[in-house]
């Protein structure tokens, strides 16, 4: 997959991009990640890419010729996505989405946003990691980047880590346990050392369940319970 990412601080985005699971993906060839700086397509001598708005208003804005020049030098791959306040929110079903592509391309605003004309008639759509005010998109990112790339085949030594994790089935994660059994006092469900395969899929359903009620209700309420899920939650109590 090739993600290229249009950035006025390249830096912020290189350190974590060639670390950890991308890293590792880049340097096997599994990730092309190509980072562009708007200002290398800048010919005044101060390599402007930012003035004040139009109309007045504090801050400045992101001009639309050095960001229209650097698209059109590196050719991203489509679609080319603007991290804003105003796109689509990323959420782990968009995060699919994206893995399924060839590649994709993101824009990362600063200061007050970019000109609209950027957003009109070079961008394909906008996104957002969520209703907060950030510095710039590279932090926004980097969130979309590590989400997606860890679902392209190959990257993750076990593929099937993305099928049985958070927001994978609409559900939080299970509590997970590690050796030892015991620390400080506190222990490990029983079920959880049984062996018995078919005990310990059923106790982490129900557990995921209940986590999901207590905690994001707004991706799970009772009255989307299955026959199913409720005898599971009466057969796995909360302290079990």
């Amino acid at each position: 997959m090739r993600i290229d990412v249009f950035s006025i601080f390249p830096d912020y985005l290189e350190g974590p991009l060639g670390l950890s699971l991308i890293g590792k993906a880049r340097a096997r060839g599994q990730l092309d990640m190509r980072i562009h700086d708007p200002r290398s397509t800048t010919t005044d001598r101060h390599h402007r890419v930012d003035d004040a708005p139009v109309g007045g208003g504090a801050g400045m804005v992101m001009m639309a010729e050095p960001l229209f020049a650097s698209v059109e030098a590196a050719q991203p791959p489509r679609p080319l996505l603007l991290l804003g306040p105003g796109g689509r929110k990323f959420d782990q079903s968009f995060a699919r989405e994206l893995s399924t592509l060839d590649g994709f391309s993101l824009l990362c605003g600063r200061y007050e946003g970019v000109d609209q004309r950027v957003a009109d008639h070079l961008c394909d759509g906008e996104v957002s990691v969520g209703d907060y005010v950030l510095a710039g998109g590279e932090a926004a990112a980097l969130v979309i980047i590590e989400a997606v790339a860890r679902l392209v085949p190959g990257v993750l030594g076990n593929e099937e880590s993305t099928l049985d994790e958070s927001f994978a089935a609409g559900l939080l994660e299970y509590p997970q346990y590690a050796k030892p059994a015991q620390v400080r006092g506190w222990g490990i469900p029983e079920v959880l050392r049984s062996g018995d395969h078919g005990h310990i899929a059923k106790w982490r359903r129900s557990q995921a369940l209940r986590r999901t009620l207590a905690h994001r209700p707004d991706l799970l309420t009772e009255s989307d319970l299955t026959e199913s899920d409720q005898r599971l939650l009466d057969e796995y109590p909360a302290d079990l």
